[in-house]
């Protein structure tokens, strides 16, 4: 059975499964290795003339190749077929750039691809917060389980074995396996009788302290209080210029009050500067 027959048998769509997982599990099993000679062939044709039907079979050839490596992720509760999706993605562009000059069969060369894909994959999705964000934590991630010899947590020993295994700081173990053994909560879940309590339940409602209720109103009062007693000291002008140009609604511009006091714009930013400076030395509070 030629690559292209297998695809039209067996309805492939060349990013994943598209239907029964099994199905397509057992036709991307069926469709028949490439040959050295074969494989050559069809990346030259790519690598040269940019041939599309030949990527085609260079992909659809390969899928068996990341069913076997999504399988060796599936411990992440993650579903498979869009693991060997993702795998696909990665094998795509593992074809896109293979020069079939360099000697190594494609299969090798895809490795890398295929589980780059997977490993954004399952970061991105296996919880909510992310959990590795640097180049020591996405290793740790994807080797601090196969280190742990036994459930439960590393004793000191162990997580300096595996500190040293993986040339990271023990600190940053003890980190990863608490963030591995975490789970995710919902922030709001429906209502269930044996629901444990939301994270939203613990939340304060805003303003619900009485006593910071009646600070932040005293407060308030005292400042709108010594806010005005401090514009009483002004001269007419400048508590003018300043009320109208701070504390209205409808603001006026430097422009409109020169106009109407016969002066330059220059000479209403002075007034204005020098009424601010006064108010703001008496409300300054006295110590």
């Amino acid at each position: 059975m030629t690559t292209a027959v297998a695809l039209r048998d067996h309805n492939f769509a060349l990013t994943g499964p598209t239907g029964n997982l099994d199905q397509y599990i057992s036709a991307a099993f069926a469709i028949p290795v490439l040959s050295a000679e074969e494989e050559f062939e069809l990346a030259t044709r790519l690598h040269e003339s940019n041939e599309l039907e030949a990527a085609q079979k260079l992909v659809i050839a390969h899928l068996r190749f990341v069913v076997h490596i999504a399988r060796g992720y599936s411990g992440y509760g993650l579903p498979v077929s869009d693991l060997i999706q993702e795998g696909n993605i990665g094998l795509m562009k593992a074809v896109k750039r293979f020069d079939p000059n360099v000697g190594v069969r494609l299969v090798s060369f895809a490795v890398h691809w295929i589980r780059a894909e997977i490993h954004e994959y399952v970061l991105r999705n296996w919880r909510l917060v992310k959990v590795a964000t640097t180049k020591a934590q996405r290793k740790l991630f994807f080797n601090l389980r196969k280190s742990k010899k036994r459930l439960g947590w590393l004793s000191k020993d162990e997580t300096d074995a595996v500190a040293s295994d993986l040339g990271v700081s023990a600190r940053e173990v003890t980190e990863m396996e608490q963030r591995l053994s975490g789970r995710d909560v919902s922030f709001d879940p429906a209502p269930s009788e044996d629901e444990e309590f939301a994270p939203m339940a613990y939340l304060p409602t805003p303003g619900s302290d009485p006593a910071e209720v009646a600070e932040n109103d005293d407060w308030e009062t005292d400042s709108r209080e010594r806010l005005n007693e401090a514009l009483d000291e002004l001269d007419d002008r400048s508590r003018d210029i300043v009320s109208r140009r701070w504390l209205v609604e409808k603001k006026a511009t430097l422009h409109e009050l020169a106009a109407e006091y016969g002066v330059s714009a220059e000479r209403i930013r002075q007034v204005e500067a020098g009424a601010l400076k006064k108010l703001k030395g008496f409300m300054s509070p006295a110590f």
